[in-house]
């Protein structure tokens, strides 16, 4: 089909005008800004929660059959403690929110990484419903709420009712060593930076055996980068555990249901049979 010359010139008006439109007017800023919250800080009050496979394993991997395996004759199997659950006790395959992809472990602390790793099912802090520390608490899949005002911020989880009072004055060291550690922010800029101390050593970073010491101290940055996603960052130091700091990184996306809210999930009576049960004066069956 051939067109006119008219025709070429309105066509060529009407792509520089698009062009056109596509790009920012002259001093006009395409970066996003986030509204801001009382005291003129971002904003970062909202309901939030990961959509990732943190919580099975901070580092990159393949599906496999259970987080507790034993050997079988083509390759590992589930372990006994979890072979039922068939397909719903499997773990998914995930990139890993590990930068450089690798923690860097000691060698002596590797090997209880593994051992960690082995069991699983009698270890991991989440199954007895210990409070999850910092920073699995972020990425447990369950939702958590941000309060913020001019002077003080809180996180409230959903998880095991978790809750963190970050302390925009540094109080001094933690009085003592806890589960969720002691929380001392301040602002740089467009980021919250939130210093994490105090930690006892009872608490795992996810199901896949990987702990720390009491020695641990984390560093979180909580960056507003579109309505509705925080950049979620933590640098993690344990001398008696890790080589070096190491970081991990994701998004942290906000709940859209208009009724979003934080719902109970104090999981503590749902594990009193498996860690109680046994001392009933006639215990119930386990098989």
């Amino acid at each position: 089909m051939r067109i006119t010359k008219q025709e070429a010139m309105n066509i060529g008006v009407v792509g520089a005008l698009l062009a056109a439109a596509a790009v920012p007017m002259a001093g006009q800023s395409s970066t996003w800004r986030a509204p801001r919250a009382d005291g003129g800080k971002p904003d970062l009050n909202g309901i939030w929660q990961t959509m990732n496979e943190a919580n099975y394993d901070l580092e990159g991997h393949n599906a496999r059959a259970a987080m507790a395996l034993r050997p079988g004759p083509y390759g590992p199997v589930p372990a006994p403690p979890v072979l039922a659950l068939g397909a719903v006790g499997a773990v998914p395959p995930s990139i890993g929110v590990v930068e450089g992809g690798e923690i860097p472990y000691k060698p002596e602390a590797l090997a209880q990484k593994k051992e960690n790793q082995q069991n699983w099912v009698t270890r991991d802090p989440e199954i007895k419903c210990y409070l999850p520390g910092v920073p699995r608490a972020t990425y447990i899949p369950q939702p958590f709420r941000i309060f913020q005002s001019a002077s003080q911020t809180f996180i409230a989880y959903q998880y095991a009712g978790a809750v963190r009072n970050i302390y925009m004055k540094d109080p001094g060291p933690a009085p003592v060593d806890s589960w969720m550690g002691q929380s001392v922010g301040h602002w740089e800029g467009e980021t919250l930076v939130v210093d994490v101390t105090g930690f006892n050593d009872q608490t795992w970073f996810d199901r896949a055996g990987n702990f720390h010491s009491d020695a641990l101290h984390v560093v979180e940055r909580y960056t507003r980068t579109s309505p509705d996603v925080i950049s979620y960052e933590a640098t993690i130091e344990d001398p008696k555990v890790f080589t070096r700091p190491w970081k991990i990184g994701m998004p942290l996306y906000r709940r859209q249901e208009k009724n979003a809210q934080i719902l109970d999930f104090k999981c503590v009576e749902f594990v009193e049979e498996l860690m109680y049960g046994q001392w009933r004066k006639t215990p119930l069956t386990r098989q």
